[in-house]
């Protein structure tokens, strides 16, 4: 009897502290979403950005500018602890560029792919090699070799149903794999627009040059492959490569009880030079500032230390956060971080997503009471994953990653995400304030959690977890399947 006394009175104790504990949360929450709908500066923040500073190019002027900026509006918002973290890296940037169909001496508007050889005077012939997949090169072998590639930037209407995309990076090393001696991909996206990015899977300079074209021009030189046979192609390009010096930005809320454990809160402030960076990333960097500035205001101080983390270089290849998961190694400090909560083109979340399945009961805990905020969370928890961010390098450390579900850009928006269309009139405002605060509340509720049942995965979990999410493919293209 006295032992079933005891053990009630046990459950009620515990009951009663989670309840308060709740309660507390809720409050706290109340606090963060308060702040953010009156006070965010994420939107005029970014808007000043792209009018000031234009694009954030990394080892660019403009990219200096963007760190320095960063940095002063964490120094604005009374955070003591910021710091530089330089590193160094390749760097690129475009030249000239002449890409002609020779037998109508017709020049094509295209543009050069980062990471495309520094001088290129090409002429050969041209082939259709339909989505780029590597399905498509095994169906001919030789197809493609001393050729220069057409490819599709997405997965055309008539490929395999369950044929998966690639990046454009793993695309191009598929066609140097198959003896390609330059390739074309033409856009998804109508009207003319020209898409820039990386063509590199190692952040290196290629062997061959990349361009862009757009998406009508790529389909009528597929519709002349088809009815003449052969069509001749040239291009000729130059661009700039070498070493640069870039700095990632850090702002420090160091933990109460467990200060040596990290949250790091990260998105990538760079971006390509064709565009404005409001969207890619934006959105996301700019939201990332403004929850450390919420935070810091409201001067909260949970029990773990919370890193706030702007990267230079993600789309180079993440060169950030590759330095900083680096120099974590180095220090030996990698176990340290808990996880890390990635945002990029994040908009207008409604839920939470993780790497890793035991996330779910904190991180629906959480949405539990943001949900107790505001009923337009819908907190339907997603565990998954994916490449080509900035939490790559940290999960294939095992570190759990996480960060907004079920969010949402428009088809206009992502047409222009890395062209020259891309401006501070699409970004979503509201979406933008609503990032800010789901995202800072399930920042803190992580920081603060009594308990994270997420560990740092093993190297074969990792292998596991790789595989579940269907990405040994695109890690054996790019180098980095390690297993």
């Amino acid at each position: 009897m006295l032992k079933c006394f005891l053990s009630f009175t046990l459950f009620f104790l515990v009951s009663s502290a989670f309840c308060q504990s709740n309660e507390t949360l809720i409050s706290t929450f109340k606090a963060i979403n308060d702040e953010v709908l009156h006070h965010s500066e994420a939107y005029t923040s970014l808007a000043t950005a792209t009018e000031r500073i234009g694009h954030r190019l990394t080892g660019s002027e403009n990219g200096a500018k963007a760190e320095q900026f960063a940095y002063d509006l964490f120094k604005s918002y009374g955070f003591e602890d910021v710091s530089f973290q330089a590193f160094e890296a390749e760097g690129w940037s475009r030249g000239t560029l002449s890409v002609k169909i020779t037998d109508n001496r017709k020049d094509i508007k295209a543009v050069a792919l980062a990471h495309a050889p520094q001088k290129v005077d090409l002429t050969a012939e041209l082939v259709d090699m339909g989505s780029g997949l590597e399905t498509d090169y095994l169906a001919d072998p030789g197809k493609a070799k001393g050729k220069i590639v057409l490819a599709y930037l997405g997965v055309l209407p008539d490929a395999d149903p369950l044929a998966k995309n690639l990046h454009r990076s793993e695309k191009t090393a598929l066609a140097i794999k198959y003896g390609a001696k330059g390739i074309m991909l033409y856009n998804t996206v109508p009207g003319g627009v020209l898409l820039t990015g990386t063509a590199s899977v190692t952040g290196s300079l290629i062997s061959i040059p990349a361009v862009c074209i757009g998406l009508e021009d790529g389909l009528a030189l597929k519709d002349s492959l088809a009815s003449k046979g052969k069509v001749i192609a040239s291009i000729a390009m130059t661009n700039y490569a070498g070493p640069i010096t870039a700095r990632n930005v850090i702002a420090r809320i160091k933990g109460t009880a467990l200060p040596e454990e990290k949250i790091v809160v990260g998105g990538h402030l760079d971006s390509w030079d064709l565009a404005t960076g409001a969207i890619d990333n934006g959105i996301g960097a700019f939201a990332v500032i403004d929850m450390a500035r919420t935070l810091k205001k409201l001067n909260l101080k949970p029990r773990r230390t919370i890193e706030f983390v702007l990267f230079m270089g993600e789309e180079e290849g993440l060169l950030g956060s590759k330095a900083y998961v680096q120099r974590a190694i180095e220090d030996k400090r990698i176990d340290d971080i808990r996880y890390m909560l990635n945002f990029d083109m994040t908009n207008n979340p409604k839920s939470f997503q993780a790497s890793v399945e035991e996330s779910r009961p904190l991180f629906e805990t959480i949405g539990k009471q943001v949900q107790a905020v505001d009923t337009a969370f819908k907190n339907n928890f997603q565990g998954r994953t994916g490449l080509h961010s900035d939490h790559q390098p940290f999960m294939l450390q095992g570190i759990p990653t996480g960060g907004g579900g079920d969010t949402y850009l428009s088809k206009d928006v992502l047409n222009c995400y890395h062209a020259d269309c891309d401006h501070i009139n699409l970004v979503d405002k509201q979406g933008l304030i609503n990032t800010v605060r789901f995202s800072a509340m399930l920042a803190y509720g992580i920081a603060d959690a009594p308990e994270i049942e997420a560990k740092r995965l093993s190297d074969e979990e990792v292998k596991a977890l790789m595989i579940k999410n269907k990405l040994e493919e695109p890690l054996r293209i790019s180098g980095d399947w390690r297993w």
